[in-house]
């Protein structure tokens, strides 16, 4: 039997970035709030503390911070007309668990989408025309500028205290920064990190190329912080450990070291861990979610929380998984093209050049998650598509993220791959290698989607999210391009050798490449296409809004916290300023 608890103000499913900054801003507005989150409550003081926090095989190798796919996983085949089977293990992307999300073991690197990332198709269409665009490629407008963003965008790096250095503000280009990016009202709140050795030698060979090299903006700390919440950041230590880890010094912006410690002492807000959400009451006729059912793990009491506001505030999956499971939206079919939840899926379109020195020797265990130099000459539609046979582009950087010898042992190409040939090559090389990322859009395709798997059920007894996902002709041929140019950095560096690997085949879901996942609840203005408006209010449900990289209709060449941070405060400013003054829908479908 169902236990049914008395009615708050608003209840959020997930709390990681997205649940952390729209618990704020309902708290702030007087609002009673009760955020759920399947995992454990994470105390950086308590969770994330010296020697323990330093496990490469505990938190790198084994996971710990990550979901366990014997609870929950996706199902994932290339193709509509495949078998679909559960991944036992996650390897392509690695999503997040507990108290802080995907934020608590993120490398921190924040990036501001483009203006045209978010009017993509009117941009693409009005510069090219339409033939230019595939009639599979379902890119769209989000339903806001990012002139409209840009106040959030910078409200959100002043919470995580950003290091970087700005290449436009208020439309003048400054030196040393990204000429590329969208305008901004303010210079970084931190300088830059102090640059590696590989690094320099990266811009100094991409500015002799005639590129344009800036540093890596970073959520760790460039120098000690005070965020404008009062929350006290520590300056980075160049260990290496971000990515899989918590941060024991502070120095790694997250929701758990810039808004929980603040939520912590709120009173209006309650954050109800090991809480499994199961589904939402939906009231179909008065388009309205009344509550969300969960699953205490601890008791395995099933729970309804009802709500007057529910936000969803979990990962591309979760987001997805829940609408779906609840009936909310017209799920998306890819034979036909209609119905909107599961549609516009995307992945990232990621490829390496490694690059080795026979003669120079760098320090591979002085790193951090956002220590490097990037170009942007290739990014989005930076550079003219006119000649090319694909639309889109990537960054292409060198970081210096970590030393850590269980997962980083680089060696040329042709090095055998066990024996005494391969100790000699990680022996000789481990000191004197480094790898560029080309980070690679992508966009839509009508074949690429998530949908609820007709076999395969959770622990809940829910069936699983289904991930069909391949790679396009579009995205090979993006990543050959991005690719050749970075290994022209890399000779330009010197390399005694180099690995350049573009992204060919087929979508391969066992090792990893990012977890930029996207899409699933595709944000936009037209109902027949977006599953939530330009306010990420659901069409369906005028009570419900969907946060997160779900809502991008496709995914850009950046890592895409930056642009999550400022949809978050977009949509809570739209329920405090809008909604609250009248509970409806905020657009006409």
């Amino acid at each position: 039997m169902v236990k049914k608890l008395k009615e708050v103000d608003a209840v959020l499913v997930g709390m990681g970035w997205t649940g952390s900054i729209m618990a704020r801003e309902l708290s702030k507005a007087g609002l009673n709030v009760v955020a759920l989150e399947r995992g454990a409550n994470r105390v950086p003081g308590d969770d994330f503390t010296l020697p323990n926090i330093r496990d490469e095989l505990r938190f790198s190798v084994r996971q710990e911070l990550m979901q366990d796919p014997a609870q929950e996983t996706v199902t994932f085949r290339h193709s509509a007309d495949k078998a679909a089977l559960p991944m036992r293990r996650f390897g392509a992307f690695l999503p997040g668990d507990g108290v802080g999300g995907m934020g608590t073991h993120w490398n921190a690197q924040t990036y501001r989408f483009l203006p045209s990332d978010h009017t993509l198709r009117s941009h693409l269409t009005e510069r090219y025309g339409r033939k230019k665009i595939p009639d599979d490629m379902l890119i769209a407008d989000w339903g806001v500028t990012y002139d409209e963003l840009e106040g959030h965008y910078d409200r959100f790096e002043k919470l995580c205290g950003l290091s970087g250095k700005a290449g436009n503000i208020r439309g003048k280009i400054h030196p040393g920064g990204n000429p590329y990016e969208g305008w901004r009202s303010a210079e970084y709140p931190n300088k830059p990190l102090k640059p590696s050795l590989a690094g320099v030698m990266f811009g100094e060979a991409a500015s002799g190329l005639g590129y344009h090299p800036f540093p890596a903006p970073a959520g760790n700390m460039s120098a000690p912080y005070v965020n404008p919440e009062g929350v006290r950041l520590g300056a980075c230590q160049y260990c290496g450990h971000c990515e899989r880890f918590g941060c024991e010094a502070n120095a790694k912006s997250s929701p758990n070291t810039t808004l929980l410690p603040v939520l912590a002492k709120e009173p209006k807000v309650e954050i109800r861990d090991r809480c499994y959400a199961s589904r939402l009451v939906y009231d179909k006729s008065g388009k309205k979610v009344t509550a969300v059912v969960y699953v205490d793990l601890r008791t395995g009491e099933e729970i309804e929380q009802p709500a007057g506001i529910v936000v969803l505030s979990a990962w591309v999956f979760g987001n997805t998984h829940m609408m779906l499971h609840s009936g909310i939206g017209r799920p998306y079919d890819p034979r036909t093209g209609k119905g909107v939840v599961g549609r516009n899926y995307c992945h990232q379109i990621q490829s390496a050049v490694g690059v080795f020195f026979q003669d120079k020797e760098l320090n591979p265990f002085m790193g951090a998650g956002s220590l490097g130099m990037v170009i942007d000459d290739f990014n989005g539609d930076n550079f003219d598509h006119r000649d090319l046979d694909f639309l889109g582009g990537g960054y292409i950087a060198l970081n210096s993220t970590n030393g850590r010898p269980i997962l980083n042992r680089p060696v040329p190409p042709g090095t055998p791959r066990w024996g005494s040939e391969w100790k000699q090559a990680t022996a000789q090389w481990y000191r004197r290698a480094a790898s560029m990322n080309c980070q690679g859009s992508n966009y839509a395709s009508r074949g690429n989607y998530l949908d609820l798997d007709p076999t395969y059920r959770d622990i809940l007894g829910r069936p699983l999210i289904r991930m069909t996902y391949n790679l396009t002709d579009n995205d090979r041929k993006m990543s050959a391009f991005l690719t050749e140019k970075g290994a022209g950095i890399a000779k330009a560096m010197g390399a005694t050798h180099i690995a350049a690997n573009p992204r060919k085949g087929d979508f391969d879901a066992v090792p990893y490449q990012s977890s930029h996942n996207t899409g699933g609840t595709p944000m936009g203005t037209d109902p027949s296409t977006s599953a939530v408006n330009r306010y990420l209010q659901s069409w369906d449900a005028h009570n419900l809004f969907v946060l997160g990289a779900s809502v991008f209709p496709q995914n850009a060449g950046y890592n895409p916290t930056g642009a999550v941070g400022a949809l978050s405060y977009w949509a809570a400013d739209a329920v405090v300023n809008k909604y609250l003054k009248n509970p409806t829908h905020l657009m006409k479908a």
